[in-house]
């Protein structure tokens, strides 16, 4: 073969075609040009088969530089344009050597391939189509070539090749996406370049559907949106807003793969790509509509994160495609997974963002409305988490909480764990009772209803083990009853405690667990309006051991709430102290056990000094108040505060507040004698460590031998 085409190309030729002078390889060029214009005119097809067979194994397969880069690339070229129309019959020859010296490590020889590779497409164009995956792959290598001159004949090979195939109708775009594919991960910025150039250029090709191969390569452009160089990051922008506006008018888009890249992708450290893919998410949930019912929950993990988001073009994308997503009315039958939902909702509780909270919060209630069966049977793994949610930082998490909880507890077992759950934390969480109980305790008021919660609490804590904080628990709720607006209906319903069969079911409701503190029982007996009588008989039954520290505080506190409009229709009382004398006996009773110098003292002691004694009260020689009232209490029925003051058995009452306060005497007493024993074996180890340290400081002090005394003679 080779001494065929030796006889055809003279040696001259041959020599001049490896020759340092451009003229000299041109020249040459040209006379191998017309040799295979003869042979082609002459149908010798097996002649310039052995040519091309010379060209490439002597010259461009050749270890000499010059033979590569010159003789063998420029005749291969010259082959070509002689062959002309017939040039596609031969290319299988033709090509692979030139491609092969795409890879040469010589930067010439690379520059050179591309020169003839450029003169060969100029020649076959659409039959060389069948190479295109081969040659776009040395087009991607030789984007990034260290060279400047190889990049810039590359780049123009590259504009050769985008013409051909657009025009080209033998091109195959299933065979070329799984290439494409393959090239999308890579960070070279020059290979990302070319890269998005192809993607842009085959997508403007009407007869190519790049939009339904978009799934393949859509992450890799989503990567290139962080990519240092400006530049890279427009093109793939402008790109992608290509591809979205397609897809807003195409009838016929695969939501399902690409909603899985832009879930991922919403999670990027990059801003821009983050708003980016929130973005197309956003159009999704708007355009998808049944394709997109099994990645809501994918959706929604994207989601609630970017609500919190430090830039607020994306918190403002975000919170608009939640709203969107929480108003579809999707079921199951569609494929809507409320357990998946409410995996992410759950999840997004322990975020750092409150914003994201609340909105998890708000999908709880959401699916809970759409769907109470289905939202049951995944109680049990959400109620947990939902309860630790109270203790939450924020108010507006813990208000929300409240809300989800109040439509669980319609259910009355859900409702009394709720309820032994908020004991259970406010005991071991005493700053919480102390900054939030109050809130808490007037929120769930108004959702479940204030009869309903306290009559719930008072339950618990009658049969509460831990006296100290029944005690605090009990002066915590009954403070909120006395002050919160919210609890208006309830202390309404107290005052009716003698004349009507609720009022008087509450109050014994109450006092079961009242009576853990004195002052709370008092209370409860004012707040009940006409039970002023067993108010002064607890007083009475108060013993040394009740007066404390914590005790005159919180008198001190209900002292000074008597001066609030809750307490307006106590003191209104007073204007008619014949009527309500035993009123003014337990107002006595509260002020002998002030002390003098307190203000709380100074306030209850001015408010008493404005009762308005008539002349019908006897007066005594001392002119006391006092002593007047005690006078009035021992004529008779002018001492009862109403007729009916036996619907309620005060007698047992009374016996069951000193039981109660018996048993926290008892355990006061308990408590004192474990602190001395603890405090005395303390002491007894300190005295012992101390001794042992003498011991073993101290020298032994040698002793003679003792003798047998000497008997005496």
């Amino acid at each position: 073969m080779a001494a065929d085409a030796l006889s055809i190309i003279p040696g001259a030729v041959l020599r001049n075609l490896a020759d340092k002078l451009y003229e000299k390889r041109k020249n040459a060029a040209l006379e191998i040009e017309g040799i295979v214009k003869q042979l082609s005119t002459a149908g010798e097809h097996d002649k310039i088969a052995a040519v091309i067979g010379l060209l490439t194994n002597d010259f461009t397969y050749s270890p000499q530089a010059n033979h590569r880069k010159q003789g063998g690339l420029i005749g291969l070229a010259a082959v070509t344009v002689g062959l002309t129309s017939e040039a596609a019959q031969h290319l299988e020859l033709i090509v692979p050597p030139v491609l092969n010296s795409f890879l040469d490590q010589d930067s010439r020889v690379r520059y050179y391939a591309c020169e003839a590779l450029y003169n060969i497409a100029k020649v076959v164009r659409g039959d060389f189509i069948i190479y295109f995956n081969k040659i776009f792959d040395a087009l991607c290598k030789l984007s990034a070539d260290s060279d400047a001159n190889v990049q810039s004949a590359a780049h123009l090979l590259d504009r050769l090749v985008k013409d051909i195939v657009t025009e080209s109708d033998q091109f195959s775009i299933e065979e070329f996406i799984p290439l494409l594919r393959e090239r999308m991960n890579v960070l070279n910025p020059y290979v990302r370049q070319f890269l998005v150039g192809w993607i842009t250029v085959l997508d403007s090709v009407p007869d190519i559907d790049m939009l339904g191969f978009l799934p393949d390569f859509l992450d890799g452009l989503f990567n290139m949106l962080s990519d240092s160089s400006h530049e890279i990051r427009q093109q793939a922008d402008a790109a992608l807003s290509e591809f979205l506006q397609e897809i807003k008018n195409s009838p016929n888009v695969d939501y399902g793969r690409m909603a899985e890249i832009l879930v991922r992708r919403a999670g990027s450290p990059d801003e821009f790509t983050r708003l980016t893919s929130i973005t197309w998410i956003n159009e999704f949930v708007k355009l998808g509509g049944e394709q997109l019912v099994p990645y809501y929950a994918d959706i929604l993990g994207a989601i609630l994160p970017c609500i919190s988001d430090e830039e607020e073009k994306i918190r403002v994308v975000a919170r608009e495609t939640n709203e969107e997503l929480r108003a579809i009315k999707a079921d199951q039958a569609e494929g809507f997974d409320i357990g998946a939902i409410l995996v992410i909702a759950k999840r997004e509780l322990n975020s750092e963002h409150e914003a994201t909270r609340i909105e998890a919060l708000h999908w709880f209630s959401t699916l809970l409305v759409r769907g109470r069966a289905e939202f049951s049977a995944y109680l049990d793994g959400i109620f947990e988490p939902l309860l630790n949610a109270l203790s939450d930082p924020s108010d507006a998490v813990v208000l929300l909480v409240l809300e989800v909880h109040a439509r669980i507890a319609e259910e009355y077992h859900h409702f009394q764990h709720l309820m032994s759950y908020l004991i259970h934390t406010f005991h071991n969480n005493h700053v919480l009772l102390e900054k939030r109980g109050a809130l808490i305790v007037r929120r769930l008021c108004v959702l479940l209803g204030a009869e309903k919660v306290y009559r719930e609490f008072s339950t618990i804590l009658q049969t509460e083990g831990d006296l100290d904080f029944a005690s605090t628990m009990v002066q915590a709720l009954n403070l909120i009853l006395l002050t919160s607006t919210e609890l208006a209906e309830l202390r309404s319903l107290l005052k009716k405690s003698l004349v009507d069969t609720c009022g008087k079911d509450l109050f014994l409701s109450l006092y079961a667990s009242w009576c853990h503190s004195p002052m709370a029982t008092i209370s409860l007996c004012l707040l009940a309006q006409v039970a002023y009588n067993h108010a002064s008989s607890v007083i009475q039954s108060l013993g040394e051991e009740d007066i404390n520290v914590k005790f005159l505080v919180q008198l001190d506190k209900l002292i000074r709430l008597l001066e609030t409009p809750v307490f307006a229709y106590l003191r209104l009382q007073l204007l008619e102290p014949g009527k309500h004398t035993w009123l003014l006996k337990t107002l006595y009773g509260l002020l002998m056990l002030l002390p003098q110098q307190s203000a709380a003292f100074k306030i209850l002691r001015t408010r008493l000094k404005t009762v308005p004694f008539s002349e019908n009260l006897k007066r005594t020689s001392s002119a006391n108040p006092y002593s007047q009232i005690l006078q009035v209490t021992e004529d008779g029925n002018r001492n009862q505060d109403a007729p009916n003051y036996s619907a309620i058995d005060f007698s047992s009452r009374l016996q069951q507040f000193g039981s109660m306060q018996q048993q926290h005497r008892n355990h006061l007493k308990n408590q004192l004698q474990s602190r001395k024993s603890a405090s005395a074996a303390v002491l007894s180890q300190e005295i012992q460590r101390y001794e042992e340290s003498q011991s073993s400081s101290t020298p032994e002090i040698s002793r003679p031998p003792s003798r047998a005394p000497k008997a005496i003679s």
